[in-house]
């Protein structure tokens, strides 16, 4: 599969943290996609074109790893990324299990997080920074 300009969402309660990530996001190139919960995540899953899902865990409605789970029945390739605070190995071991593309701790440098986002779209859509 091919992309021109991948669109991430990123998903969070945080509206703070969601500008800060669409901001670094935005200025590599990328379109970017808000949602306060995971019940708004779903909705723009299934109504936009979406190539890659941060989600925090630990979110109003529905969890990160609860939204995780529902993308997944609605786009199984999707990659997400989840995002903790409180990261315990039962959070690990029940992302690797939903087929979670990476777990990082909150708060995390925004360098670790563009490589894994860059990352994930290398391996799902061979699209790489610079070149569509």
């Amino acid at each position: 599969m091919s992309l021109d300009i991948p669109a991430l969402l990123i998903t969070d309660d945080d509206a703070g943290f969601r500008e800060t990530v669409q901001g670094v996001f935005e200025s590599r190139g990328l379109r970017t996609l808000q949602a306060g919960d995971g019940e708004e995540a779903l909705r723009i899953v299934g109504t936009q074109d979406v190539h890659l899902v941060l989600l925090d865990v630990h979110m109003p409605k529905l969890t990160g790893l609860e939204t995780l789970r529902l993308v997944k029945r609605l786009k199984a390739t999707l990659p997400c990324i989840l995002l903790s605070a409180r990261l315990d190995d039962l959070i690990v071991e029940q992302a690797r299990l939903a087929e979670a593309f990476s777990v990082l701790a909150k708060p995390v440098a925004l360098g670790q997080l563009t490589k894994v986002v860059l990352q994930a779209l290398e391996r799902t859509y061979n699209w790489h920074l610079g070149r569509g």
